[in-house]
């Protein structure tokens, strides 16, 4: 996350994917957070797509929904993309009904599966308790947005740029990783010009 190693990352940057672990800090955090903003509130632009997760270890494929629905104007989907009818027919929906609808979504839960099984690692089963999680950062609007279907809404990280996006984003993973330092399980992906 230094800014020489930064530099290298192809431009433009759309999304970072951050696995961190679920940790009792995290977690106290977590339930602070959310209680201030629902005090306090904050602004979130309806165009953020946001979508709450009810399957179980499929964060990492929420994330990337999240990645994806929030950059369409620049993926290039195929005409019979599953993905791609997946979002439009989701768009109107509520977060909620967005994760029941993907839970009877045949094509993306088997490509979901068959990927979880071709990785380096044996996948968990869906009722495994996990200690890792993926979230997904994306610029919508001029504003950073942290998405995280655990959450009951998106987290405003405040403005940003197509310019600085990557770093911004940084600066966020960086918050999540000084919350508890002695932690080590951290990892993040970046979305970028191919």
């Amino acid at each position: 996350m230094e800014p020489e190693l930064l530099s290298m990352v192809p431009r433009p940057v759309c999304a970072v994917l951050l696995l961190f672990p679920i940790t009792e800090k995290y977690e106290t955090f977590r339930t602070e957070e959310e209680e201030r903003i629902k005090t306090e509130g904050q602004d979130v632009k309806s165009s953020v797509y946001f979508m709450k997760q009810t399957i179980s270890n499929a964060c990492g494929t929420i994330g990337l929904i999240h990645a994806i629905a929030n950059n369409k104007d620049k993926m290039n989907f195929e005409s019979d993309s599953s993905l791609k009818k997946f979002l439009e027919d989701s768009l109107l929906m509520t977060p909620e009904e967005r994760a029941k609808y993907l839970e009877t979504y045949e094509a993306i839960r088997v490509t979901h599966e068959s990927s979880a099984h071709e990785g380096q690692t044996e996948a968990p089963s869906l009722d495994e308790k996990v200690d890792l999680h993926f979230i997904a950062l994306v610029n919508v609007g001029g504003h950073l947005y942290e998405l995280d279907g655990r959450k009951p809404f998106p987290i405003n990280h405040g403005q940003t740029s197509d310019d600085n996006f990557l770093e911004d984003a940084v600066e966020v993973c960086k918050k999540f990783m000084e919350r508890d330092p002695e932690e080590l399980r951290f990892n993040a992906i970046a979305l970028s010009a191919a």
